[in-house]
């Protein structure tokens, strides 16, 4: 039994293989063979030889063997060099001369597919015609068929859908109407690239349709809430080894519409404390006008107080600019009566302010750029004087993280702040820096002036995308006319930052004095830290 079925098995496949048809294409070059199926399949392999430069392909002989069809072919001389002549279109669209030669015209017919893609010719054909030869180089003609001009006509958000409307709309506005092509979709990204609140899960999709083209966002929404804790050591005024620090916490996002609720508490080593509340809303009723209000506490241990609010109004310019306007309510008591360095007082005033933030690609870095500028003008009035006073008072601050190559980078940074006065300022009214956010290697807000300024240069080294080496120095001179001082001070230090389960971890060594005097050991400051989100 077995012996007639094998019999029947050999028979069936002979009779398949009979009546089953080859083409074999055999190039009389290489003698290589290709296989094809049936005939329109070789005629289209004969067809794609010309798309692949060799446009002088002619079939030498056809053999047919039973159910075997051999077609030798010979493809000629395989020509990327070609004398180019564009069509009248493509000539004044490209801006290049009607007739020249190029040593790749593949390279050549992926730049002018590109240039119109970049116009909007998103389904654009580019075509090239043999037209003879000309000193032994092929003649091509260039043409194109550009298909329909597309332009970016809608957002679609999918995943995080509760982002705020106006948000969207501000994308819209920035965006619909412009040509649509890579460079665009590169911005959308980008701006959107480490934002604050949200995330992409992918990069931006498209839906073509035959009348409008719409951009699908697939967003998430981030953890943006974030606890911020630092611990500083180092030496007093008077050199005793202190403990000091801070916490910072922000609540972000909550109720899905961008908004912010900032508590800032800070202790110095010279006993001072400070207390921070703000509060930002950044789209009130849908529209791009947002509130910031502000308040903030100082205590100087049973010296004096102060308390200042700031309720402001400022305009979204777009997603990563603000102008605002602003008022000034500020009280300062002053609690020792044998402290006469510091006066009683109550300012109003009324103030602009401007800031830009652009995200960082690199997520351990926070931003790229940041930038804030701030100019008051108020009425200080001294109740034990019975005078008052107009003062001026302005700030700015930019920094910028530049990358110099692969994992190396430079951050730059300055600051500088003026309070302009007739009278002589009390200690209370002085502006105060210094410290692990501000000039390091001096302590926390130990540094009063009525003018500053300094500038940071900090060289970062990125180990992977978990954790980064810095090195930095500062130069910086302020003036204090009621003490009559004018120093010039310097700082270095070194740092190291790194992200854990629990958040990010940062820890920095940093010395710093006035020029002239020299540094002392037990002046370093040492600083640890966690930013965490949840």
């Amino acid at each position: 039994m077995k012996f007639y079925y094998s019999i029947f098995v050999l028979l069936f496949c002979v009779f398949y293989q009979a009546q089953k048809k080859e083409y074999w294409l055999i190039d009389v070059q290489t003698q290589t063979k290709k296989v094809q199926p049936d005939s329109l399949s070789a005629v289209q392999f004969l067809d794609s030889l010309a798309q692949n430069n060799y446009y002088l392909t002619e079939v030498t002989d056809v053999k047919v063997i039973q159910q075997v069809t051999e077609i030798y072919f010979d493809k000629g001389k395989n020509y990327n060099e070609a004398n180019v002549q564009l069509t009248e279109s493509v000539q004044k669209s490209i801006k290049t001369p009607s007739a020249f030669f190029t040593k790749n015209l593949d390279s050549l017919k992926r730049s002018i597919g590109e240039q119109y893609r970049n116009r909007g010719f998103t389904f654009n054909r580019v075509k090239s015609k043999y037209l003879g030869m000309k000193d032994d180089i092929p003649l091509v003609e260039i043409s194109i068929a550009e298909g329909n001009k597309r332009q970016i006509d809608a957002f679609v958000v999918k995943g995080y859908e509760k982002v705020p409307k106006r948000f969207i709309k501000n994308l819209e506005k920035e965006y619909r109407g412009k040509t649509y092509a890579d460079n665009n979709l590169n911005q959308i990204t980008q701006s959107l690239q480490n934002h604050p609140f949200l995330r992409l899960e992918k990069p931006p999709q498209t839906l073509f349709k035959k009348d409008s083209t719409q951009v699908f966002l697939f967003l998430q929404k981030k953890k943006s809430n974030t606890f911020d804790g630092v611990i500083g050591f180092g030496n007093d005024d008077e050199e005793k080894f202190t403990f000091n620090g801070s916490l910072n916490v922000n609540f972000r996002n909550m109720f899905n519409s961008f908004e912010t609720v900032n508590i800032f508490w800070q202790r110095n080593p010279d006993k001072g404390q400070t207390f921070d509340l703000k509060t930002d809303i950044p789209y009130l009723f849908k529209t791009n006008v947002g509130t910031e209000i502000n308040v903030n506490v100082f205590r100087q241990d049973s010296t004096f107080a102060q308390v200042k609010l700031r309720p402001s109004l400022y305009l979204n310019l777009g997603n990563r600019q603000k102008i605002g306007l602003r008022g000034t309510i500020e009280t300062s008591t002053v609690s020792d009566s044998l402290y006469t360095q510091a006066k009683d007082y109550t300012k109003q005033g009324i103030g602009m302010w401007y800031s830009f933030t652009e995200p960082s690609e690199v997520e351990l870095f926070l931003y790229k750029t940041r930038i804030r500028v701030e100019a008051d003008y108020l009425n200080t009035t001294y109740q034990k004087e019975d005078l008052t006073f107009s003062q001026n008072n302005f700030y700015l601050s930019a920094e910028r993280n530049f990358g110099i190559k692969g994992n190396h980078y430079l951050n730059l940074r300055g600051e500088s702040a003026l309070l302009n006065s007739k009278n002589e300022l009390g200690t209370n009214e002085l502006l105060r820096f210094g410290g692990w956010n501000s000039f390091r290697g001096f302590n926390e807000n130990s540094l009063l002036a009525d003018f500053y300024y300094f500038g940071s240069a900090e060289y970062r080294y990125l180990v992977g995308s978990q954790a980064f080496f810095d090195v930095f120095g500062q130069f910086g001179e302020f003036n204090n006319k009621s003490l009559n001082l004018k120093p010039k001070i310097y700082s270095f230090g070194l740092g190291f930052n790194f992200v854990l389960p629990i958040g990010l971890m940062s820890f920095q060594l940093s010395n710093g004095n006035e020029f002239g005097n020299s540094i002392k050991f037990g002046d370093t400051k040492i600083h640890w830290g966690i930013l965490s989100r949840f």
